[in-house]
This record gives structure tokens, sequence and C-alpha cells, in this order.
């Protein structure tokens, strides 16, 4: 009987506490107000990124009024990028903050630039607006007004051009390239597999503003100088217009430059002539870890697939390099054994005896690299 009573006497106070509770708690609802302006820059900033700055450098801080919800609350604050005039139909998140205010250095700004659309060292304009929403699930979104400003981004990708031709289909999209030194530069260098196939050569190309490569972009082809000489060098001069396409007399392995010609070139804006020249380049393996040691080189196969040249032997535990044409003066080793190779670089230590299969990829222009495969 106690027990009853008991149980009979907590189940009267649990529902006494809750209607207590119900009585006196208030429904909180949450309700857009007013979503805010954005304060900070004006429409029509405009700013240069400069990658030789120190990265970290502020470059842009948007600021904004609170959006209004009726009563105090969290509030997320997502800053949408679009390129200016599409009307965000490829919106990009550049930021995400509970604050009012959201700034971006160097690093950061170029790279939200660049993800919004805009070419490298090409002023472009950038729609900016901020969405307000409360909750986990982002609930109750306010959109405050557009502002616009205008952003030169850069990039750190090295200079290209591209070399489409019969031994590729003339698909500038896939077709091999050269790079330059730095930006600004117009030393371009490269190695590339061209035939005779059909006998129709190969053409340069520039990319477009977003550093695409299509047909449309500035070509350049031969002047109709080109001479070749028995040693599989040859050197010629591009133009732009009344050009004839460029050829090589065998089938091979080329070393390709592109250089300003002494006409006062100054960049491809110019649209002066420019010399080209090419070397037949045929690869070998020398060393003391070969079996030849470094009296002579084993040859190296070029694997049109891979586009890579490669080789299988038995090599000691001791020093290996690659070189041109069995001759010095186009060699490569690797400078601080880190897998890249640089020209005239340090020799390559074999880690241990066996048959290798080694791998030299020229594919990457300015970017070479090796591999030692024990099999």
């Amino acid at each position: 009987m106690k027990k009853i009573f008991k149980l009979l006497f907590l189940s009267l106070f649990i529902i006494t506490v809750s209607s207590c509770d119900n009585e006196d708690m208030e429904l909180l609802t949450i309700s857009a107000k007013g979503s805010g302006e954005i304060t900070a820059p004006e429409t029509g900033f405009s700013q240069i990124l400069n990658p030789e700055e120190e990265q970290t450098n502020t470059a842009l801080t948007l600021t904004w009024n609170p959006a209004d919800y009726g009563i105090p609350t969290g509030i997320t604050y997502n800053i949408e990028f679009a390129k200016e005039g599409t009307d965000f139909a490829d919106a990009y998140v550049a930021g995400s903050t509970s604050n009012a205010a959201y700034s971006w250095n160097i690093s950061e700004l170029n790279g939200a630039a660049v993800n919004t659309g805009l070419a490298p060292f090409v002023e472009g304009g950038i729609d900016i607006r901020i969405i307000a929403t409360v909750g986990s699930l982002g609930s109750t979104p306010q959109t405050t007004g557009m502002i616009t400003v205008y952003i030169t981004p850069f990039t750190t990708d090295l200079p290209t051009i591209s070399v489409p031709g019969n031994h590729q289909g003339w698909d500038p999209a896939t077709a091999p390239l050269l790079a330059a030194s730095a930006f600004g530069q117009t030393d371009y260098i490269g190695y590339v597999w061209l035939t005779t196939k059909g006998d129709e050569g190969f053409k340069f190309l520039a990319p477009d503003q977003t550093g695409g490569f299509f047909w449309g972009n500035i070509d350049w082809g031969d002047d109709g100088s080109y001479e070749a000489t028995s040693d599989g060098k040859g050197i010629g001069t591009l133009i732009e217009n009344d050009e004839v396409n460029c050829k090589i007399d065998a089938d091979g392995y080329y070393l390709v430059k592109v250089n300003p010609s002494d006409t006062g070139i100054d960049g491809f804006l110019q649209k002066k002539p420019m010399a080209y020249s090419t070397e037949l380049t045929n690869w070998g393996l020398i060393g003391s870890a070969t079996p030849d040691g470094w009296d002579s080189d084993q040859d190296m196969t070029y694997d049109v697939d891979t586009q890579t040249l490669k080789i299988t032997l038995e090599l000691s535990a001791d020093h290996i390099k690659f070189r041109a044409n069995d001759d010095w003066s186009l060699n490569y080793g690797d400078t601080g054994a880190d897998g890249s190779l640089e020209e005239g670089g340090d020799d390559i230590k074999v880690p241990s005896a066996g048959n290798y299969t080694v791998t030299l990829d020229l594919s990457n222009p300015r970017d070479y690299t090796y591999s030692l495969v024990k099999n």
C-alpha cells in the first residue's frame, strides 16, 4: 500500500510541474526582419595582387551590418563571389563567419578570384553578396545587396605555349607544352616527340586569357627560312601571318626552344618574329653503376604512350647520370637527391646493386623527373 501511495504522489508531482512549465513558457519565433547591407568596401574597389609581396598581408576586408531576426540568435554569414554579370549562377563561397566582418590575405583572395573564374594578370569583376542564416540547418536566409570589386589575380605557374601537329593529331588541348622560365619571360623550352608522318609538320599556339589552348588563339608557323643541319639540329623564324607549318627531317624526340629574335621582341603581344630551334635527342644512361662505367652510354628507348624514356639493366651500388647524344653538352643529374632533375646536376646514387628499370620523364617542361625501380 505504501508503494502504491508513493507512485501516485510522484505521478501527481510530475503532472503539476509539467503544467506549470507549460503555463510559464513563451513560444519564441525567429523571423527575417532585415538582411543588413555591406558597408565596406564600396562598389568599384580595385586591387592588383602581387605574387612578390608577403602573401599573408591583408588584401581585402569586407564589413556589413548584422542581419536582424527579431531576437538574439547565432547567425552564420556565407560570403558569395561570382563573376561580374553572371547573376550568381555559379557562385563560389569565398568565406563563412559568425561575425559581421571578414578578411582575405593576398594568397586567399588570389585563390578565391581564380576559383571565381578570373584570368591571371587580367583585371576582372567579382560580384559579392552575403547570405545570413540561423541554426545548423541554415534556415531563414536573408541576402544583402550586391557590390562589385575588381581584382587582378596572378598565377605562379610558368607561362606555356603548346606544340600541336601531326605528331598528336593537331589537337591543341592535348598537345605537348613548352614553358618559360618565369612570368614575363619568352624563353620557352620543352621536349616533344615529332614525326614526319603525312609531311604535315607542327605549329606553336599561345593560350587564351584563361590559360586554355584552342584554335583561334594566336598561333605561329615558320616563315620558310628553317634550316636543318646534319647533326639533327635546326633553326628558323616564327611568324603569325602567311606562315607555313614547321617541319623536321626525321622522327624523334626533340628539344624545342622558342626565344626572342634579334628584332627586339619583348613578349608575344608585340607579335614580332621569334627564333625557334629543334635538336634531335637520343638519351642514354651513363655512370660508374652501369656495365660500361663512364666510358659509354646505355641507350634508353622512348615510349610514345607514356611519353617517357626507359631502360632495364643491371646496376651496381654506385652513380649514374642521364645525357643526350653521347655528349656532355646536355645532361641531367639530381642535385639534392629529391627525384627532380637539374641540367648538369649532381650524380645520382643507386641505393643497392640489382636489376633496375630506370625511367626518365621529360614530358613536363622545366620539371623533369626520373625513377629507379628494382625488379
